[in-house]
């Protein structure tokens, strides 16, 4: 195992819509979700980190990244993760 660890997230928005993303520092991405630093976060501000996964390496964060943005990845979400 590395000495990173890489992690896909779910924030909630205040429009109730929920926004996936993955990074290698979670707590300084969802800080500069929540200070507005984000364009496609910013005006859907208060949010709220609901789910979050760590992996070993940068492409498992980003495959399970973009499955869950897919439509059966969406209703995975929906049914488990929020």
């Amino acid at each position: 195992m590395g000495k990173y660890m890489y992690y896909t997230y779910i924030l909630k928005l205040s429009n109730k819509d929920y926004y996936t993303g993955s990074t290698s520092n979670l707590k300084q991405r969802v800080k500069d979700h929540q200070e507005g630093n984000n364009i496609s976060t910013k005006p859907f501000r208060p949010l709220k980190l609901v789910y979050y996964c760590a992996f070993s390496t940068k492409s498992q964060a980003i495959k399970f990244e973009m499955y869950l943005k897919s439509g059966s990845g969406n209703a995975f979400r929906n049914r488990h993760l929020v």
